[in-house]
């Protein structure tokens, strides 16, 4: 069976080393470098099952490429879990606008990590349900098992987390979801996501969906739902 690949972006070299080695020890192959640069260089390269990032980097920073990343085709779908001492809440908000999948905040223990790395994985690794439960909803066609959304016949590409949240949302129109709930769905009990990023995520998902955003309507107070 082929290690899972995992690209570290780590100026830090005491904590390039320690994530490296607590990766390697687990059974992951890694790949460590020191920069922005080093690391879109590397992702031109090969494409990891995996990108961990610091985002205070010299030069290109961790948000740029993490920009840069989530807008190439080739590897938009490379799930990504920043890896920073920068935790404010904006900072939060700020990369998981950009697609990231997860958020890491330093200090941290091992253990800690290499949990959230393979919660990602997992989720990265199956779909939500049936690969053949086609949902078919205002001129959306959404396909889980493809990781594929269409509307009125154009393709729009989704973060792995735009998807899930809105497969969550079409499955029942007309059923309100709590922001909880759609973080529990979509990544699992204890995932320390605000209110607030959940938003910022709809957001963006809505932005993508263009004049169809509209479907998904705020229940004030309470959450979200996709307009019957």
């Amino acid at each position: 069976m082929q290690r899972q690949s995992i690209l570290v972006v780590e100026d830090e070299e005491d904590i390039r080393e320690l994530i490296n080695y607590n990766l390697t020890r687990e059974g992951f192959q890694v790949e460590a470098v020191a920069t922005g640069e080093d690391a879109l260089q590397s992702l031109k390269k090969t494409t990891p099952d995996l990108v961990l990032l610091d985002l205070m980097l010299p030069g290109v920073d961790g948000l740029e490429v993490c920009r840069r990343l989530k807008n190439n085709a080739g590897t938009s779908s490379v799930p990504v879990v920043i890896v920073t001492a920068k935790g404010e809440e904006a900072d939060v908000v700020t990369g998981l606008e950009l697609g990231a999948d997860d958020y890491v905040i330093k200090p941290f223990s091992p253990r800690v990590l290499l949990a959230r790395v393979r919660a990602v994985l997992r989720r990265q690794d199956s779909p939500p349900v049936d690969e053949d439960d086609t949902l078919e909803i205002h001129g959306m066609v959404i396909h889980p098992g493809r990781h594929e959304v269409t509307l009125e016949g154009k393709k729009v590409d989704l973060t792995l987390t735009e998807f899930r949240m809105l497969h969550l949302l079409a499955s029942r129109p007309g059923w309100v979801f709590t922001r909880y709930q759609i973080i529990e769905a979509v990544h699992g009990e204890n995932y320390l996501v605000t209110d607030r990023s959940v938003d910022v995520q709809v957001v963006g998902l809505r932005k993508k969906l263009g004049s169809a955003g509209k479907m998904i309507e705020t229940v004030r107070g309470i959450g979200y739902r996709f307009k019957e």
